[in-house]
Formats: structure tokens, C-alpha cells, sequence
């Protein structure tokens, strides 16, 4: 099967009319859905992947705290505890040979008052049943030596040293790489209205046409429950989990050292301030429980009790100018851990409520993704290696291509500058655009360069990178 992604147009098949073309298709095309996709491409099968939109992790992917998360403080024994555990270590090597930025500037869960002190000895030992045993308690000097900044009053924190940022744009985008270039099919703008499922079939009826294939997985995010509704089960609701977040600008960076917790409570984990690995320092998320599951802008109210949140916090935060402010969705379900099961008599697996955590997991997800369909009767035969990728480094604290004189000596588009609020270069902006999984929008091209993310917005910018983009498209 040869390489494909598909944005429009009918879908097709060459085998006889109600033989399945797939033996296995992922629905959703999110950080978990793609790492899922990569592993399928391992083995010998026929596999598809569809997204609703018209890029890959277009959904609750984009749009989160983008922590590299070391699992201390899950739900001790749960499946999420130990697939993130798992998922860690392995998205961490996985990071270091592809080129995904990766900052391990550990996090600081910072107690405020007498009470969320005294709670900080039951989350040490929390970690230490999740495995996780370099937590250390330090008290209100120490914690004033690590962060200077720090607004009055705080009395000490519980130090996790492994906590690390990540770049949630290039995680979903190597996956998807690998899966496109192994033979996976990827089909865009293809959203799924209707399921119907036989003996060895489901059959899918989208907005480009009718799919069949043999082997079902859920990966929806937001809309899993909707999809599983459709194969008649009825496990679990998603009520969208909104986020909102303050990104300032990079001359905040050198504000705060950590990614700054607070102490987590019945309602949450509450609002924290986080670097990036784009150089900027994150404020936020709120958690609002909504019924839309495209709420996805930003109120006045919310940014309000970040900004307040955020004073007690790092009080020079909020003298710093703001960047951009945006808001995700999450797939709260009502229960602290994943909803991942499989049906082996239906031929279906649900991998839903997957909540922040799905970034760091995502790598041991699909590991155990994969289990469940061995399980299930589907032959999956020996597998073998993927083809290597090597993703744009996007992070701030790696070498960009403007600043290697060998590269820009070799091809000098890499030393025009398009977006100088990123320093992105007419070279970068070409790759992507001719990438094996390339951008379908200005946003999906921002996501891939950092091409209008910075101060300015584009304003500068805008013009030019539309310009490239339509002439790549023409």
C-alpha cells in the first residue's frame, strides 16, 4: 500500500464491494491516535486513519500545558498511573532521537498556606506509590533560593525534579510521519456520521464516502462517546473540560525556573505558571465544565482570575506583555483514570478519557493499544522497524537554523528570516509545506515553523507566510 494522505475527494477502495479495505482503522488523528497509528505501521496490516479536521492533532492536542509529565501524583495503581509511567521514559528517548524539544526543568508544588503545607508529605508518599522516588520536601528558604520571585508568603514545596515541558505540536506530527511513511492512510476533512458493524465488518459512513474495515479503534478525544454511541455502547460521557491559558511573552522566561504547581485540591489541579520550550511562560488553565465541545475561546471573566491567580503567584508576571491567550478541551468523564477498553467480539477498542496526560502517555497507550488487539483475535504477525524521522527543532533552547552559518552557507534560504518575532526562515516555512504530512492551513504551517506565534501575532509576518502557503498549494 503506498503512502497516502487524503484531504477531499471520495473515499475509494480497490478490493470487491463488502470486503473490508482496512483490517484496522483509528478514528481520531490527536497525539494518541497518530502514536497509535505509528505503532499499527509496525506490523503488516492494512490501516487507516481519520481525522474530522483537516490536520493531525488539530484537537485537544494543540491546545495544552505541554508538560512532560512524570505521573507522581496519579491515582496510585490506576491504568493512567502506569501508562504514563511507562509513556515517560519512553517519549523521552523517543524525543531525543527524532529532534522533539525537551526541557527537564522539574516542577515545584508550592504551599501557600498551613494547610496545603501540611498536605505535602501525603503527595511525597503518593509519588513513591506511583515509583516515582526523587520527590523532595523543601521548606520556605530553599524555596525562596529556587525561585526568587516567588510572591510573599510561601512556606515551601514539594520538588519534582523530573517534571519536564515538551513541544505538543512536533509529538503528533513525528507520529504521523512515521505511520504516512510506513503506509498508513490518512484521511482528512473525514468526519464519521454513522457506523454500521456485521459479523467481520464495520462499515463507516463519513462526509467523503463509505469506509469498511474490520478492526475499529475509538480514539475521538472529545467526541469518543459519540463515536461509541454509534457501535451501541453507552459507557461514558464526555463533558468538555475547558482550559483557558495566558501565554506571555519571552522576556518573561527569565522570570521563573520551574514549572510552578499549586497544590491540588478536590476541585483540580488547579492554576499553575509553566516555561515553554518556545521561550514563553504560560499562565493557567482554568477547568470549566461546558456542554460544548467547540467552546474553545477565551472570556474576560476567566483571563481576570488567571491574571489574579497568577499575582499571588509571580507577581512581575503581570508586568510582562502578553503574547496570545487561547483555550482546549479535555475529555473529562467523570472518573480519575482512561476509559480504554476492548470489545474482542465486536472487534472494537475505546481509548477514551484521555485526559492532560495523553501527551506523555501516548507512546504506552499504543503499546497497550496493541495488546488488546492481539487479544482479539487479529493476527499481527512480527514486527519490524520504522523508517528514522527527524522533526525541525521548534525549541528555544536548541540551535534554530538562523544561527548555524554552515547550514544557511549550504542553502541560504535558512538564513532568510520571514517571521522575526521567531526567527523562522523561508527554509523552514519550504520543508514543512513539503513535508510527508504537510500543512493544510496557515495554522497547521504556525504549528510546524512557530511562523506567526510571536509577539506581533503575524501582523508583520501574515502576509508573506500566506503567500508562501498559497504558492505550495498552487
Amino acid at each position: 500500500m503506498n503512502p497516502t494522505i487524503t484531504t477531499s475527494g471520495e473515499l475509494t477502495a480497490d478490493e470487491p464491494p463488502g470486503a473490508p479495505a482496512y483490517d484496522v482503522t483509528v478514528v481520531g488523528a490527536g497525539v494518541v491516535g497518530t502514536a497509535i497509528a505509528r505503532e499499527l505501521a509496525r506490523y503488516r496490516l492494512r490501516t487507516a486513519l481519520l481525522d474530522a479536521s483537516d490536520d493531525i492533532g488539530n484537537g485537544t492536542s494543540k491546545a495544552n500545558t505541554a508538560i512532560l509529565h512524570t505521573g507522581f501524583d496519579a491515582v496510585p495503581g490506576s491504568l493512567e498511573a502506569r501508562l504514563v509511567r511507562e509513556g515517560q521514559h519512553r517519549l523521552r528517548a523517543y524525543a531525543a532521537e527524532t529532534g522533539i524539544p525537551v526541557e527537564r526543568v522539574g516542577a515545584l508544588l508550592v504551599a501557600w498556606d498551613e494547610e496545603q503545607l501540611a498536605a505535602l508529605p501525603a503527595l511525597s508518599a503518593k509519588a513513591e506509590r506511583n515509583e516515582y522516588h526523587a520527590a523532595r520536601l523543601l521548606d520556605a528558604d530553599e524555596l525562596r533560593a529556587r525561585e526568587p520571585r516567588l510572591g510573599p508568603g510561601a512556606l515551601g514545596a514539594l520538588e519534582i525534579p523530573d517534571e519536564s515541558i515538551i513541544c505538543p505540536w512536533t509529538t503528533p506530527l513525528a507520529y504521523a510521519t512515521q505511520a504516512v511513511r510506513a503506509g498508513v492512510q490518512l484521511h482528512l476533512n473525514c468526519r464519521v456520521r454513522h457506523i454500521d458493524s456485521g459479523d467481520d465488518v464495520h462499515t463507516l459512513t463519513t462526509t467523503r464516502g463509505t469506509l469498511r474495515t474490520r478492526h475499529l479503534i475509538n480514539a475521538a478525544g472529545l467526541y469518543a462517546d459519540e463515536i461509541d454511541r454509534e457501535l451501541g455502547h453507552d459507557d461514558f460521557t464526555v463533558t468538555p473540560r475547558r482550559g483557558q491559558l495566558i501565554v506571555f511573552d519571552k522576556l518573561a522566561r527569565d522570570l521563573v525556573n520551574h514549572i510552578l504547581l499549586p497544590v491540588p485540591t478536590a476541585a483540580g489541579k488547579g492554576v499553575l505558571v509553566a516555561p515553554t520550550v518556545f521561550g514563553n511562560v504560560l499562565l493557567g488553565p482554568t477547568a470549566e465544565d461546558l456542554d460544548d465541545k467547540t467552546a474553545t475561546g477565551s472570556t474576560a471573566d476567566a483571563l481576570t482570575l488567571l491574571r489574579e491567580k497568577g499575582r499571588r503567584i509571580l507577581p512581575e508576571l503581570l508586568d510582562e506583555e502578553v503574547t496570545a491567550v487561547y483555550a482546549g478541551l479535555r475529555a473529562a468523564t467523570g472518573r480519575e483514570d482512561y476509559r480504554i477498553r476492548s470489545r474482542p467480539d465486536r472487534r472494537t477498542i475505546t481509548v477514551g478519557g484521555i485526559r492532560s496526560t495523553g501527551l506523555t502517555a501516548s507512546m504506552a497507550i499504543a503499546t497497550h493499544v496493541m495488546e488488546l488487539l492481539g487479544e482479539s483475535g487479529l493476527a499481527l504477525g512480527t514486527p519490524s522497524e520504522l523508517p528514522p524521522v527527524t522533526l525541525p527543532n521548534l525549541g528555544e533552547a536548541f540551535p534554530r537554523p538562523y544561527q548555524d552559518a554552515g547550514i544557511i552557507a549550504a542553502d541560504p534560504a535558512y538564513g532568510t528570516l520571514v517571521c522575526h518575532c521567531e526567527r523562522v526562515s523561508a527554509g523552514e516555512i519550504r520543508d514543512a509545506l513539503a513535508g510527508p504530512v504537510p500543512p493544510h492551513s496557515p495554522d497547521g504551517l504556525r504549528r510546524r515553523t512557530r511562523a506567526g506565534n510571536g509577539r506581533c501575532q503575524g501582523f508583520y509576518c501574515g502576509a508573506a507566510v500566506r503567500a508562501l502557503f498559497e504558492e505550495a498549494r498552487s
